[in-house]
């Protein structure tokens, strides 16, 4: 592609390799300035939000501009499936707003009231299974709720995630399918493996609903041992199911996903998302191993990376 039609997109990273909330003892020994500073030193452009920044308006703009990065999405848990569309978007109004005024791509909103993610003694097996008629009649609240969020001035993206009720590729058919195109899809390619979908499948399939990209791997003999075992998420993660793009203990082609990204003329964000134990795996060396990998991959594809 030449160099003048190339896409642009920017590189961010989620701090969970240095500041683990849901394992907050396998990261105690690293600081969120810390981590901001490493991830500026390493070149990304921005960072996701953690429960550890300012949770103010003013003090987190002057917190990212501190290090020079924009906030490129946070978590939003998501209580719709127990709540109406009206107290749900009341609860979420705060992060919109906030969102809104730093400019960042999206929220990152996963359905959090029934879900096993973080529950350390529940098997990720024993996760809430909905019928396509539920999953339908959630996505249409769902579509209530993105529009709220879109005419207050920000995208909704909805994660998958494993332990959840939309976790693997047919949840996300459903959701799809009965959603409108308020809301976007946040295209995890960890969490697909993890579930046993196939990421190209998924990005061929709905890639016009993809608005945000998180960038993990998967180190098969963990996801093996996780399985086998009827293990938790989070004892998958305390065992290194995850790992960064360029880690040759993955399994994911990040190439041939770029590869397509290019090709559906993605401009948005990619964002590295990695929980690791840092005594096994250094934050600072595996964040570098994934920006560096990504910087190539998107070279060879064609996606131009703005700094």
């Amino acid at each position: 592609m030449p160099a003048d039609t190339a896409k642009t997109v920017k590189i961010g990273i989620s701090l969970i390799a240095w500041q683990n909330d849901d394992l907050p003892d396998l990261t105690a020994a690293f600081t969120t300035e810390g981590a901001m500073e490493d991830a500026a030193r390493i070149g990304y452009a921005g960072v996701e939000r953690g429960r550890r920044m300012p949770a103010d308006t003013d003090g987190l703009r002057a917190y990212l501009d501190r290090y020079g990065v924009s906030l490129c999405g946070g978590w939003c848990s998501g209580n719709l499936h127990v709540a109406t569309v009206e107290e749900e978007f009341a609860a979420i109004r705060q992060q919109v707003d906030q969102f809104t005024t730093l400019n960042a791509p999206c929220i990152v909103y996963a359905e959090c009231s029934n879900t096993v993610q973080g529950m350390v003694n529940t098997p990720v097996s024993q996760r809430p299974k909905l019928s396509r008629d539920e999953v339908t009649g959630y996505a249409k609240k769902l579509t209530e709720l993105a529009k709220r969020v879109r005419d207050a001035g920000m995208t909704l993206s909805y994660h998958h995630h494993m332990g959840a009720m939309i976790e693997d590729s047919h949840d996300i058919d459903w959701l799809m399918d009965g959603s409108g195109p308020e809301v976007t899809l946040l295209y995890d390619t960890g969490h697909l493996v993890f579930a046993g979908a196939d990421p190209l499948a998924v990005l061929d399939k709905w890639g016009d609903r993809v608005h945000h990209v998180h960038f993990k791997d998967v180190r098969p003999d963990v996801l093996t041992r996780v399985r086998d075992g009827d293990r938790s998420f989070l004892d998958g993660v305390r065992a290194g199911v995850y790992t960064v793009p360029g880690d040759p203990e993955g399994c994911t082609d990040f190439q041939a996903i770029t590869d397509r990204l290019a090709a559906m003329d993605y401009a948005g964000w990619i964002v590295v998302e990695a929980e690791q134990d840092p005594a096994k795996s250094p934050p600072y060396d595996y964040s570098k191993l994934g920006f560096e990998h990504i910087t190539q991959i998107c070279g060879r594809s064609g996606l131009r990376i703005e700094r």
